[in-house]
């Protein structure tokens, strides 16, 4: 009882002790020295931990972050969603907007903690950084971590490989033969790892690794193998040859799912019933549809290092319109330079063809310039070039040195019931395709900074210049020009071929009958087209990136009359300007 209480006055002197102090903290550049939320970057977390933390973010910063749930997964679970912006200074459904989410793919769990990280980062940031001042006062994010939250879940809590599951829970036949998900993955030694299983054999193909024993590598053609690799943990439940295939190869893809070049699953495999036949992507393209202001957009996958953009297949390569790839080259371009070590890359060209994607549908169906950062590269074990091989000695190196061998389940004997005496081990789920906890605030925080780089190209108005001039008997001239500051246009082309959204309206307000609009095509040669009906607000088809339109009014009244030009964009936000000379 004596040592009891001992250990009880110890614990309360610890939880008594004071947290540091302001005075005692150094703010080191470009991070939030004392925030109102404190979170761990270097781990990831569930669903019930996704939704605490944007609650505190919601409750700590009132004035500019709003939580609320879009819609419901397949199991019931809320898609949360941060919009984060000055909520003091203008509405956040008339600033541009950029869209982010992550985790579509349940084993691809990193991208929920980049887009968690640049919520948290952006609120805490903005008492004492005027970029981020400026930023939330002119647009607004709209931030979902996770958009699989069934399929994270079962990804964290239950036992997994790196590679599997990628979709999420709601049951299907994957391999075709009549039962429903029967020949999934076992974890065959309890051990809460999915690993790989090998066996000694006179013909086998592989070798252990004499660089490091940990590693398997394929003998050459004329040399002799010591093992066969049966593949992932598991058994043939169902009986026909194959392992484990309902827990992996076959599963359906909620990136195959979406509204724009979709392909039935014996054309794309993985593909579902029919476009947004899954709860999750259905209630993401809804919120999009009731967000007409949404003109940037990213996504969060793993892995490779990548910043990917659209087409998914070959067929849409003139979908993707040349002033449009000027756009996406230049932000990508960028990327290359934020993210050490990741590739600006377009999907049909340099990977593989892929059907009914979110890029596509984000881009061809709504306009909306949009990237796929595949997250996590080797580059960042060592700061160089290295392989993507699983058997790459630099992968084994890095979680040698680097992590002291944590990443890796030693390889021990197991009597498997249908293969006899075989081996497992291999690296754990947390690792190959995720960031190790130390990286992994590091590559947050750069894939970040890339999306705030985006949002900031998104289109910003002003009305630059309002003169007058009289025309006699009573007549006045009023012309505006309206600039927009930054590179994207209020409408990309495939929003201006498809005429997906309105176009942008720009009105005189003033004292006196206004007799005609007219949009100016030459300033210097006065050439002019005249809207016919409504001369007070001009429709104007498109203000270019990093360029500005030019429109007149004739109105009849006083010459001392007051004016007012305002600006409404869709994805351009809005802009005024007020003029009496």
């Amino acid at each position: 009882m004596k040592h009891i209480s001992i250990l009880l006055s110890i614990l309360c002197c610890i939880s008594l002790l004071p947290a540091q102090t302001p005075e005692q903290m150094f703010k080191a550049a470009g991070s939030p020295v004392n925030p109102k939320v404190s979170v761990v970057w270097n781990r990831y977390y569930d669903h019930a931990g996704i939704a605490e933390i944007c609650k505190k973010i919601a409750a700590a910063h009132p004035d500019l972050a709003k939580l609320e749930s879009i819609g419901k997964s397949f199991q019931g679970r809320d898609l949360w969603c941060l919009t984060i912006t000055d909520f003091k200074k203008g509405d956040a459904k008339r600033k541009p907007g950029m869209y982010i989410d992550g985790n579509i793919h349940s084993n691809e769990i990193q991208g929920a903690e980049f887009a968690m990280y640049t919520a948290w980062y952006l609120t805490e940031s903005f008492a004492d950084t005027k970029f981020i001042q400026e930023l939330l006062a002119d647009k607004v994010f709209y931030i979902i971590p996770t958009i699989n939250p069934d399929g994270r879940d079962s990804y964290i809590h239950q036992p997994n490989s790196p590679n599997s599951p990628r979709s999420g829970l709601i049951p299907v036949d994957n391999d075709g033969d009549g039962l429903v998900n029967e020949d999934q993955y076992t974890d065959l030694d309890g051990d809460g790892n999915i690993t790989l299983m090998r066996r000694k054999s006179p013909n086998g193909r592989f070798k252990i690794d004499p660089k490091d024993p940990r590693n398997m590598i394929q003998v050459g053609p004329d040399e002799k193998g010591d093992y066969e690799l049966l593949g992932q943990e598991g058994m043939d439940k169902d009986g026909d040859g194959r392992v484990s295939e309902d827990g992996y190869a076959f599963e359906y893809d909620p990136n195959r799912d979406w509204g724009w070049g979709w392909q039935p699953n014996y054309i794309q495999n993985g593909a579902y019933k029919y476009p947004f036949s899954l709860p999750e992507n259905r209630a993401v393209m809804e919120f999009v549809m009731k967000h007409p202001n949404i003109a940037a957009a990213q996504s969060f996958h793993n892995a490779g290092g990548m910043i990917l953009r659209g087409p998914g297949g070959q067929e849409d390569v003139n979908t993707y319109n040349a002033a449009d790839l000027q756009v996406y080259d230049a932000i990508g371009k960028k990327g290359e330079e934020l993210l050490p070590g990741y590739k600006y890359l377009v999907v049909y060209k340099d990977l593989y063809s892929a059907y009914g994607g979110e890029l596509d549908w984000f881009y061809a169906g709504r306009g909306i310039y949009t990237y796929s950062n595949e997250l996590w590269t080797p580059y960042l074990m060592f700061m160089k070039d290295a392989t993507r091989d699983p058997f790459d000695n630099s992968t084994y190196s890095f979680d040698r040195y680097l992590l002291f061998q944590d990443a890796f389940v030693p390889w021990k004997e197991f009597n498997h019931p249908q293969f006899g005496k075989i081996e497992i081990g291999g690296f754990k789920k947390n690792y190959t395709r995720a960031h190790p906890g130390f990286l992994l605030e590091s590559d947050a925080h750069r894939n970040m900074a890339f999306s705030v780089y985006h949002c900031y190209s998104t289109p910003k108005l002003e009305v630059q210049e309002i003169s007058k001039k009289e025309l006699g008997d009573g007549l006045i001239e009023i012309t505006a020009v309206i600039a927009n500051e930054r590179m994207m246009p209020t409408h990309s082309s495939q929003d201006l071929k498809n005429k997906i959204e309105r176009p942008d309206y720009i009105t005189l307000a003033t004292s006196g009958k206004i007799i005609a609009g007219l949009q100016v095509e030459n300033r210097d040669l006065n050439i002019t087209k005249e809207q016919k009906n409504n001369p007070q607000t001009i429709e104007v088809p498109n203000i270019p990136g990093m360029g500005a339109v030019t429109v007149k009014w004739i109105v009849e009244g006083k010459a001392d009359a007051k004016y007012t030009v305002s600006v409404d964009s869709k994805k351009g936000g809005t802009a005024e300007g007020a003029g009496s000379r």
